[in-house]
């Protein structure tokens, strides 16, 4: 379940496709924890910038710009906005949780007995993962800066985790879901 989330995109008049005199504001959200793509409605008069961490969880009194949450929606159902805004909000939310993912840095295990977790982040191959793999058994890494100071072959650790929450999301025939909730 989703407690806050990031907003992509804030459309104040509404969808320009929708039909009719009233048209309802509508955000485009990430959410900060299962990656989830949102549709909210903002409370009247509410000011969202792109970026913003909003509360949308289950306490209506914490809510002070999200009315509600009106849809789950999927990477194409995005605007042009939104998709060119994901990867920034993507690698914002990546740093803020940076314990979470050096965790997974720490315990990402087997898939089968040919192919590791860590090989599914885009532009890891077998030479890094074995190399990640024995620097973690001399002990856990502390911090993404840990990480590429330890393994010399991997700069931006962070920026591997974000660019497979991106691939997670917008591709939707992916087998293997590491970061993204169905």
């Amino acid at each position: 379940m989703e407690d806050y989330a990031h907003i992509l995109d804030y459309l104040p008049q509404g969808l320009p496709a929708e039909r009719g005199f009233k048209h309802e504001p509508l955000a485009y959200a990430l959410g900060e924890t299962e990656f989830k793509l949102f549709e909210l409605v903002p409370k009247p008069g509410a000011i969202i910038g792109i970026g913003e961490r909003v509360y949308i969880g289950k306490e209506p009194n914490l809510r002070d710009k999200v009315a509600h949450v009106k849809r789950r929606v999927s990477y194409e159902e995005l605007t042009a906005a939104a998709h060119s805004e994901l990867p920034f909000v993507v690698i914002d939310v990546t740093k803020q949780n940076e314990v979470r993912f050096v965790l997974f840095y720490n315990e990402a295990q087997a898939i089968t007995t040919r192919f590791h977790m860590l090989e599914l982040l885009p532009g890891l191959g077998k030479k890094t993962m074995w190399a990640i793999i024995e620097e973690r058994k001399k002990g856990p890494f502390k911090s993404f800066e840990d990480i590429a100071k330890r393994v010399t072959s991997f700069k931006h650790p962070e920026k591997v985790i974000a660019k497979r929450i991106e691939i997670e999301l917008s591709d939707p025939s992916q087998k293997y879901h590491i970061f993204v909730a169905r």
